[in-house]
């Protein structure tokens, strides 16, 4: 069994072009949750507060996964790609070698625009492969009930032999929204050796003899599996684990390597404008970069 290592609570930031989130983890907390490097909230009831969004902004060396509750955010990239992230849908996103891209959340019921981004590390081995997609509509992700009632959206990896849609990922991760009622309990697997942690985003929830409660991350100990006891209101939550890659990390906005040298680089590639390296599609958008 798993013992809590830490509880972390978001913090609210200002991030893209005047966007209010809150920040769960990120550049200072990496090597706590490696492979993954940052976890933002973005759950948002006012548009004012976010309908600004992310223009035209670079990534490279990493993958980038938005899961969508409410709302929506049109998206569009230098390579060509064009769509929609809807309510129950995933993008996952590997930027690889360069990718220059744009999200603009719009507002669902009431204005409401809810969801989170998960930032997810490339081994230097993988971090200039080609860019791609895995765009993942929300009756594509399987939902496993447990004998306790407990609901289970299997976004990546697997749960009771039932496999999510989104596939090979080289952290080989697991990415569950999970629902438990009230006052019950639920032990879920873990993979040995792999980091682990659940974030809390309804309700309140026991877990080793601690409270966890609204946009709270709790991060586990190496182990087998956790357990996790719902209040009497029930309990949501992000279950996410990956293989760490106990590699050198140098990170500057929105672009991740491993190396001072290779940040450089990729930031002189934008200068030169020769950032992409596979075929553009669309003419050179004015690029911001957010720190």
């Amino acid at each position: 069994m798993r013992k809590l290592k830490k509880i972390l609570t978001a913090k609210p930031v200002l991030e893209g072009a005047g966007v209010h989130l809150h920040r769960v983890f990120g550049y200072h907390e990496t090597p706590l949750f490696d492979p993954f490097l940052m976890l933002d909230d973005f759950r948002n009831d006012e548009p004012e507060n976010y309908l600004a969004g992310f223009p035209w902004h670079p990534h490279r060396g990493i993958e980038t996964i938005t899961y969508m509750l409410e709302g929506s955010a049109e998206h569009g990239d230098s390579i060509g790609n064009r769509g929609t992230i809807r309510p129950g849908e995933v993008q996952w996103m590997t930027a690889g070698s360069g990718i220059i891209h744009q999200e603009m959340p719009k507002p669902g019921r009431g204005g409401k625009m809810y969801g989170f981004q998960l930032w997810a590390n490339l081994p230097a081995t993988h971090k200039m492969i080609d860019p791609r997609y895995q765009d993942i509509k929300a009756e594509e992700i399987p939902e496993v009930k447990t004998a306790n009632d407990t609901l289970i959206r299997i976004i990546s990896g697997d749960y009771d032999g039932v496999k999510g849609p989104v596939k090979d990922i080289i952290i080989n991760p697991q990415f569950w929204d999970v629902r438990i009622l009230g006052d019950r309990n639920i032990e879920l697997p873990t993979r040995k050796g792999h980091s682990c942690f659940i974030y809390a985003f309804g309700g309140e929830a026991e877990i080793d003899s601690q409270i966890i409660v609204n946009r709270q991350v709790a991060l586990f100990e190496d182990g087998e599996s956790i357990i996790v006891k719902a209040g009497k209101a029930g309990f949501r939550m992000l279950f996410v684990s990956g293989k760490p890659l106990n590699e050198p990390i140098s990170w500057r906005g929105p672009i991740v390597m491993n190396s001072r040298e290779e940040i450089i680089r990729a930031f002189q590639d934008l200068k030169d404008n020769t950032f992409i390296k596979t075929e553009k599609k669309n003419p050179d958008p004015e690029v911001h970069i957010y720190y």
